[in-house]
């Protein structure tokens, strides 16, 4: 049965989710899965397509194809890196410097969702996180 909670996942998590890993807690996996809508930010497309492109992410095919793939596969929606969430990411505390967590915790803000990451930085924003 779905809840009205909604999530957005990190890259991590995202990326722990397609590959089934155990990093993902049990109590996430229930959450993504009883959840009426769950997210990723399309700064988390940015972050895998660099990863792979600077070899620190290995993926059986293309970026493009793997996140298509996965957004489809896993029922996710991308929520569009607008001007908002950049100005709403660039005016927040420099608790994290990481541009891309950033966007992710500004998109939790400005939409109100808890998120899944295991960043224990996040919840320092002032939002709702399951790691």
């Amino acid at each position: 049965m779905a809840t009205d909670e909604t999530l957005i996942l990190d890259t991590c998590a995202l990326l722990w989710l397609v590959a089934g890993d155990k990093k993902l807690s049990r109590d996430a996996m229930r959450q993504i899965n009883e959840a009426s809508v769950v997210y990723i930010s399309a700064a988390s497309a940015f972050e895998i397509a660099l990863k792979v492109v600077k070899r620190k992410l290995k993926l059986p095919v293309p970026p493009r194809d793997w996140f298509l793939r996965a957004v489809e596969h896993h029922d996710l929606t991308v929520l569009p890196l607008t001007a908002d969430v950049c100005i709403a990411s660039a005016e927040l505390p420099f608790i994290h410097d990481d541009p891309c967590d950033r966007f992710i915790i500004a998109a939790a803000k400005l939409n109100d969702l808890m998120v899944v990451t295991a960043d224990q930085r996040f919840p320092k924003y002032g939002i709702a996180t399951i790691g």
